[in-house]
C-alpha cells in the first residue's frame, strides 16, 4: 500500500515535515493558499516566508538556541541549511537574507518528486486521512473554526513585527559599526544615546499613539518573547536600558565610553540595503513611528521600506489535546506542528515540523518512535507543550526548561557548556537510519 500523507501549510514546520517524510519515499500532498489568499502579515508568495524577524538566534553552542539548532541538524533540516546558504552578517546569531531563504526553500520543496503541491484554502480537516496540520498561528476562517470545534475553544496571543530602514538614509556620522563585546566582525549598526536623548525618547515613545486593534477577535493578550517596544516602555523608564536598549559590551569609538542606551540596527539582505530595528517590534501608528524612532541617533531621515505591524497568533491548548507524538488524543490520524502547537519562535516550529515528520513517518513503518530525551531542547519544548497545565502559553527554546545537572557547575557558560554537551549525546541517540 502507497504511503500517503496530508500536510496543510507551507511554511517552516509544513515544509520540514514534508520534506522528511518525502526523503523516506511518503507520498506528500503539500497544501498552501498563498498566493490564493494572504493573511494579514504574509506579503511573499514563496514558502516558509519569515515574518517578524530575519534571524534564527544564537549559533553559540553553549546557547539553547545552539543546541537545538544541532538537535534540527540531526533530523536533516532544510530550513537550517537553508538558513547557512543565505545567511547574513550578524555577529554570533543566524540571520538571513528573507527573500533568498524563502526561495530556496520553496525551489527545494516543490522540486522533490514525492511532494505534490497544491495551491488552495483548506476548510476542512477529514479525520480519516493522515494529515499534519501545520497552518501557523494566523490561521482563520472556516479552518479556524474547525480546528477550535476539534480541539476546544482557541486561544489567541498578539505578536509583533519590527520596522525596517534604508541604509543610505541612515546617518553614519552618528552611528558605529560594533557587535557586542567584539563578537563578530562589526555587524550591527549602533545608534548610541547619552542620557538626555534617552529621556526624551522614552517619553516620546509611551506618550505615542498606538494602532487600533479593533479587527481582531479577542482582548490584547502579549506574548512575552516577542512584546511591542512601547509595551515594554510602559514597565518602567529603565525597562529598555535593561530589555533591547541595554548597551552593554559596547563602547562608542568617538567617545571610548559606554552609551547611555542604544538601538542595534541588523542588516536584512547580503547586500546590506535594509537594517532592520533590533528589539523594536511595535505597533505604533505609522506616522507615529516615523516620528518617534525618528529621534533615535542616525535615524533622523530615515526611509522606512517597513513599519512594524502587530497580529493575533493563535495556538491550541496542547497539553489538554495532544499526546506526546504530536497526534489529537481523539483524532489520532491529525497531528499538529509549528507554532500553533505553543512551540514559539523559527527554529522551535521548524522542529516541530520535524518531530511531526518523524513521528507520523514511525507509524506508517510500525515502529516505536524515539521521543527525545527531557536534556533536549526538542524534548522539553514537547515535553511543555504536552503537560497537563492550566495556565498555558506558547514557550521557546530556554535553558530553563532542561532538568539540572546531577552535579551543579557555578559558572554559568560553564554550565550551559555541560548542558549542551549532555543533549547532544542524547539526541544523538535517536535513529534516524530505519
Amino acid at each position: 500500500m502507497e504511503k500517503r500523507v496530508k500536510i496543510l501549510g507551507a511554511g517552516l514546520a509544513g515544509c520540514e515535515a514534508a520534506y522528511f517524510l518525502a526523503q523516506r519515499g511518503v507520498q506528500v500532498t503539500l497544501y498552501e493558499q498563498k498566493p490564493v489568499k494572504f493573511s494579514p502579515a504574509h506579503k511573499n508568495e514563496n514558502f516558509a516566508e519569515l515574518v517578524c524577524s530575519n534571524s534564527l538566534k544564537s549559533m553559540r553552542e553553549d546557547s539553547c538556541q545552539g543546541m537545538l539548532k544541532n538537535e534540527m541538524k540531526h533530523f536533516g533540516s532544510i530550513v537550517l541549511e537553508a538558513a547557512y546558504e543565505c545567511a547574513v552578517p550578524a555577529g554570533g546569531a543566524l540571520a538571513v537574507d528573507r527573500d533568498i531563504f524563502s526561495e530556496k526553500i520553496t525551489q527545494k520543496v516543490k522540486n522533490h518528486p514525492n511532494i505534490t503541491i497544491c495551491y488552495e484554502e483548506v476548510t476542512d480537516i477529514d479525520t480519516d486521512e493522515l494529515t499534519i496540520v501545520a497552518t501557523g498561528p494566523l490561521t482563520e476562517g472556516a479552518l479556524y473554526g474547525k480546528i477550535k470545534d476539534m480541539c476546544g475553544a482557541g486561544m489567541s496571543f498578539y505578536d509583533a513585527a519590527a520596522p525596517i530602514v534604508m541604509a543610505d538614509s541612515i546617518d553614519m556620522n552618528k552611528v558605529f559599526a560594533a557587535s557586542r563585546y567584539g563578537k563578530g566582525d562589526d555587524d550591527y549598526l549602533n545608534c548610541p544615546f547619552n542620557k538626555e536623548e534617552y529621556e526624551a525618547f522614552y517619553e516620546a515613545l509611551v506618550n505615542a499613539e498606538r494602532a487600533e486593534l479593533k479587527s481582531f477577535e479577542e482582548d490584547l493578550t502579549v506574548y512575552e518573547g516577542c512584546m511591542p517596544v512601547e509595551v515594554m516602555a510602559g514597565r518602567g523608564a529603565d525597562t529598555l536600558r535593561y530589555g533591547p536598549m541595554r548597551p552593554v559590551g559596547l563602547r562608542d569609538p568617538r567617545t571610548g565610553h559606554r552609551p547611555w542606551a542604544n538601538v542595534q540596527l541588523r542588516c536584512e539582505n547580503r547586500e546590506k540595503t535594509m537594517y532592520n530595528l533590533v528589539g523594536f517590534q511595535t505597533n505604533l501608528k505609522w506616522g507615529e513611528q516615523k516620528r518617534v524612532f525618528g529621534m533615535i541617533p542616525g535615524l533622523e531621515n530615515a526611509q522606512f521600506v517597513r513599519y512594524g505591524v502587530m497580529h493575533r497568533n493563535s495556538f491550541i491548548n496542547s497539553p489538554a489535546v495532544l499526546t506526546n507524538n504530536l497526534n489529537l488524543k481523539e483524532y489520532p490520524n491529525v497531528y499538529f506542528a509549528g507554532q500553533i502547537t505553543g512551540m514559539e519562535g523559527y527554529t522551535e516550529s521548524s522542529m516541530c515540523g520535524l518531530l511531526a515528520g518523524y513521528f507520523v513517518w514511525c507509524r506508517l513503518k510500525g515502529v516505536q518512535p524515539q521521543i527525545p530525551a527531557l536534556t533536549t531542547i526538542s524534548g522539553a519544548l514537547l515535553n511543555y507543550i504536552t503537560t497537563p497545565n492550566k495556565d498555558f502559553q506558547p514557550m521557546g527554546a530556554n535553558m530553563g526548561i532542561l532538568p539540572p545537572l546531577e552535579n551543579h557547575i557555578r559558572d554559568k557558560r560553564e554550565r550551559y557548556m555541560a548542558l549542551s554537551v549532555r543533549g547532544k549525546a542524547a539526541i544523538e541517540e535517536i535513529d534516524m537510519t530505519f
